[in-house]
């Protein structure tokens, strides 16, 4: 009678962790060992409202990785893990977590999970160097803007030639119309 509710407290933290993997756009499997209470808060705040920072059972996250269908991630979930679920801009928790392991060094990004599939934390550190969606999305919008200012230019080329031969034409007619007449 006692195993029941551990046994329905489990199967709903699977459940909860399955969703948070299926649901979220990455996630960082991190080891905390050694930070404290304040640590651990001060990295929440962090990395801000789109990334929920979790520690969690090694057999239930390893679990609820399976059930979500993510493979590859068995050998990370050794030792105290803590897991980042990202549901903003993937880049943006990677250098947060960056810049709070190189303060904090006792905190070691393991790896994690990119549109599905398993990455290693070299690759979470590849991500970290990106710039941001907005700073991107910037740049692709002013790259874009150029090429239509150079596009409208020379769509406008030729209608301004015209009017230039149309005024000429006009000047000439005038000029040998009476003559002619």
């Amino acid at each position: 009678m006692a195993d029941k509710p551990v046994r329905a407290d489990k199967a709903s933290a699977v459940a909860e962790l399955t969703d948070n993997f299926r649901n979220s756009s990455a996630a960082v499997l991190t080891e905390y060992r050694g930070l404290t209470v304040k640590q651990l808060t001060e990295l929440r705040r962090s990395l801000g409202g789109d990334t929920k920072y979790a520690v969690s059972k090694n057999t239930l996250a390893k679990r609820a990785a399976s059930d979500a269908g993510i493979e590859g991630l068995d050998t990370l979930f050794t030792g105290p893990t803590a897991l980042a679920f990202i549901n903003g801009d993937p880049v943006e928790a990677a250098k947060g977590l960056r810049a709070f392991a190189k303060a904090n060094p006792v905190l070691v990004i393991k790896g994690g999970v990119f549109e599905g599939k398993a990455i290693t934390a070299d690759e979470v550190n590849k991500i970290a160097d990106l710039e941001s969606r907005e700073v991107l999305l910037a740049k692709l919008a002013g790259a874009m803007k150029g090429n239509l200012t150079k596009a409208a230019g020379l769509f406008q080329a030729p209608l301004s030639q015209v009017a230039r031969l149309a005024a000429a034409l006009q000047e000439k007619r005038e000029k040998d119309g009476p003559a002619e007449a």
